[in-house]
């Protein structure tokens, strides 16, 4: 099976692999199902943004902490891939999260930015932030990532 960046960007380096999804304007099944969306990228960082609501919600009357924590952790991920030659791929190793306050349908818009610290030869640091419009934060993630060969 060919991945999502594969297909649109084959043989590129991590981030024109990221900028032709973006330029396709295609989501992988995660981003469907949880409704966010990959919105830039630069050499080292990445932004997602999305709108929590019903389809995120727990049986206890919130948003599901695992809503932020796909947003941090593609934010960490791509943040990394940006960074990433033609031949290597990346997998998190560790991904945590500290929540800060919780996430309702009526918090609003979203923006997890994540941003690469260090990027070694086989394994990569990352942080993200998750906030909303008038940047009250909600979550923050650090991560490690794996860098393999393809």
């Amino acid at each position: 099976m060919t991945s999502l960046v594969e297909e649109v960007g084959s043989g590129l380096d991590g981030i024109s692999q990221l900028r032709a999804l973006l330029a396709a304007g295609r989501k992988p099944g995660i981003a469907e199902s949880l409704q966010f969306t990959l919105s830039a990228v630069e050499p080292g960082y990445a932004l997602f943004t999305g709108t929590p609501g019903e389809h995120a919600y727990n049986p206890i009357g919130s948003v599901h902490g695992g809503y932020a924590a796909t947003l941090l952790d593609s934010a960490c991920g791509c943040a990394v891939h940006t960074r990433l030659s033609a031949t290597q791929a990346y997998t998190t190793l560790e991904l945590k999260i500290a929540y800060h306050k919780p996430i309702t349908r009526d918090t609003g818009p979203l923006r997890a930015e994540g941003r690469v610290v260090s990027l070694g030869r086989r394994a990569a640091f990352a942080e993200a932030t998750l906030k909303d419009g008038e940047g009250k934060l909600y979550a923050s993630a650090t991560s490690t990532l794996l860098i393999l060969d393809r």
